[in-house]
């Protein structure tokens, strides 16, 4: 039934994510991060949606971080609650949500691809 590719890029490292960040192809693109932890069901519950989000906005780059697993990257970044959404440009944080809200996460990266393309 799955025959679109994973869009979401599971981040594994520090290294991993500071590559993702500090790569040229990503610069001045949008970069939404999804954390998240395998025993937090609201987290969880939205991988399904944060997927569709994705395919959707095929420019923007979606990565994901399980806080268990990369512990350093969620310290560096103070992520106190899941799941959380960062919104960064430029290795910068523009913007955050934290919990399970579908429909406000869409608004806000539609707001910021809004911007990017009105630039």
């Amino acid at each position: 039934m799955e025959r679109r590719q994973m869009r979401v890029v599971n981040i594994e490292s520090l290294e991993s994510w500071n590559s993702y960040l500090t790569q040229p192809t990503h610069q001045d693109s949008l970069i939404v991060v999804h954390f998240t932890a395998s025993w937090c069901m609201p987290s969880v519950a939205m991988n399904p949606f944060f997927e569709e989000l994705a395919f959707n906005y095929p420019d923007v780059l979606f990565l994901t971080v399980d806080v268990d697993e990369v512990k350093d990257v969620a310290a560096k970044l103070e992520i106190k609650a899941m799941p959380t959404f960062l919104l960064m440009k430029n290795g910068i944080q523009i913007d955050k949500l934290v919990g399970a809200n579908p429909e406000e996460t869409r608004k806000r990266i539609d707001a910021y691809v809004e911007t990017i393309h009105a630039a």
